[in-house]
């Protein structure tokens, strides 16, 4: 099995990005969270390159995807990208890509790009996720934040540059701010959520489209403060402290059940791949999406992500079949 993995970006687990890179030969080893039927290396007919952009968020989980599927179609080909949710539409609705990863619904100025160019395409949630806001290990000082208090932190314009303005209680200790850069749909839906506007943000902190950048800045900073996608805490729990978030009704902390339950309140969130209709005529592209909806629930978990419930299931299961007679015979 051979898969090439075109990142700007590290995200994908250590593990995975090794596991991902060996030849046919090496690749029946464990991605870490168990072996399964899709595991199995089954060589079959189809053969081509399937070009992904998109959500640096979701690439862990079409990585994974990309690995299985190639366990058995060795002769395919699977290019994953990491343009971000907003950089990767713009691709995806130029027509350069088979499939986007995004980490938010397509917006109306995305759609009108694609109904421009006669692109269309199927929104699949193939997995949840909660966004993690972490600080430095040995910050002894906060355990949850409110809503109010992350807008305080992060809104357009705050001056907050110090942990006792948060919270008086709070150490006189200096705060460093790190998070995704613009073009991120982690970006895109934290601005929203915590600040109630898309994009609405302040500037003086260190983004970057590299999340493990905010990794060593959150590690390496006693007053640090980021966020990002859970799977990416799960990666460096070791390195990092979570937050509780209280939203009103308690401070609750992201997990698998507090994500796929909705008690994680406001970050929690759906993944999505939106294929092109007209890929569909590409039978590895047919192939390997529908190998993606099949198998999404054990893609979400050896990936660290929170699978679908029944509901999403069947959602995603009829978007699927729905596309796909449209656009194959």
């Amino acid at each position: 099995m051979r898969i090439h993995i075109s990142l700007r970006r590290s995200m994908v687990p250590g593990a995975l990005v090794g596991a991902a890179l060996l030849t046919a030969g090496a690749c029946g080893g464990s991605t870490g969270t168990g072996a399964s039927a899709a595991d199995e290396e089954v060589e079959g007919d189809l053969s081509g390159t399937i070009r992904v952009d998109g959500s640096s968020t979701v690439a862990p989980l079409t990585t994974v995807a990309a690995q299985l599927f190639q366990g058995q179609n060795p002769n395919v080909r699977v290019t994953v990208g990491t343009s971000g949710t907003g950089g990767g539409f713009e691709k995806f609705c130029a027509g350069e890509t088979d499939i986007n990863d995004a980490s938010r619904p397509i917006e109306t100025d995305e759609k009108t790009d694609c109904e421009d160019n006669n692109i269309a395409y199927a929104q699949l949630q193939i997995a949840n996720d909660g966004l993690s806001v972490v600080v430095n290990k040995d910050n002894d000082w906060a355990q949850c934040l409110t809503v109010a208090q992350l807008k305080k932190i992060w809104e357009p314009g705050s001056k907050v540059t110090n942990w006792n303005q948060v919270d008086s209680k709070f150490p006189d200790e200096k705060l460093e701010l790190f998070g995704p850069g613009t073009d991120s749909g982690t970006f895109d839906y934290f601005t929203e959520t915590i600040n109630g506007e898309e994009g609405a943000s302040r500037t003086d902190y260190s983004p970057s489209e590299d999340d493990n950048v905010t990794v060593q800045g959150v590690s390496g900073s006693k007053g640090g403060m980021g966020y990002f996608g859970l799977s990416y805490y799960e990666e460096n729990k070791d390195d990092l402290k979570i937050l509780k978030i209280n939203d009103g009704d308690g401070c609750v902390e992201p997990t698998t059940e507090t994500v796929q339950n909705g008690t994680y309140k406001p970050l929690s969130r759906p993944l999505f791949i939106y294929p092109k209709g007209s890929s569909l005529d590409k039978a590895e592209v047919e192939g390997f999406v529908d190998y993606y909806v099949e198998n999404n629930a054990d893609i979400a978990e050896k990936a660290q992500f929170v699978p679908l419930n029944s509901k999403q299931e069947s959602t995603l299961n009829s978007e699927w079949n729905k596309l796909r007679e449209q656009h194959t015979s």
